[in-house]
């Protein structure tokens, strides 16, 4: 996972380490994925893709 020094600031330092996310089109939303098992973990809801994690094509 990515680390957050210094404390605080409320930038992340880094991406997010073996995650990736892929987009929908057919309900227009972003989808992140486990790159270790593969397996569809979360949703997001606003239509915006997640920070900080690599976009699959």
């Amino acid at each position: 996972m990515a680390t957050n020094p210094p404390k605080g600031d409320g930038a992340r330092k880094g991406a997010v380490k073996d995650r990736s996310q892929a987009f929908n089109p057919k309900t227009d939303t972003w989808t992140k994925r486990d790159s270790d098992t593969g397996k569809f973990m979360d949703g997001k809801s606003d239509g915006k893709p997640f920070k900080g994690v690599r976009k699959e094509k």
